[in-house]
């Protein structure tokens, strides 16, 4: 290992950039084995939420909190797939002022397609990292997304 590749794999005090790292390389990972199916991981990841909401389409604000994102960046995200056709947005029945996001046919035939290669960099990364760290890091993760008191310094 070279002087500045043994620097770049030094611990960081910094969690947040540690993870951003991290986050970073499995974004590669999964962009990649996703490029045949013309989405990026993040599109992906809004139509999968929205497959396991399919009975109960969320509104803008349920799938950012799903989604860890503010509704802006969820917004952006959502353009494209709105433009392509994936998803559209509906009225509330009750409430004609609340949009629920909903996969289109076409959505729904689009995420069936890539959810076999999604599953081949999901298997790639069990297969590096082990099966029982990635469930473990996986639990670890999801602990910090959802915990409100992380959301910002004071309790």
């Amino acid at each position: 290992m070279d002087a500045g590749t043994d620097m770049a794999h030094r611990e960081s005090a910094c969690s947040a950039t540690t993870m951003r790292k991290a986050s970073r390389r499995l974004t590669q990972l999964f962009d990649d084995a996703l490029t045949q199916s013309g989405l990026r991981s993040t599109q992906f990841a809004i139509l999968a939420e929205l497959d396991r909401r399919a009975a109960a389409p969320p509104t803008m604000a349920e799938l950012a909190q799903a989604l860890v994102m503010d509704r802006s960046a969820l917004g952006h995200n959502l353009r494209p797939l709105e433009r392509d056709g994936l998803i559209a947005l509906q009225e509330g029945t009750e409430d004609r002022r609340r949009r629920h996001v909903v996969t289109t046919a076409l959505g729904r035939i689009k995420f069936s397609e890539a959810k076999p290669l999604w599953q081949r960099a999901q298997d790639r990364f069990n297969e590096v990292f082990g099966e029982a760290e990635a469930v473990t890091l996986r639990k670890t993760l999801l602990g910090i997304a959802y915990n409100e008191r992380l959301a910002s310094l004071h309790d």
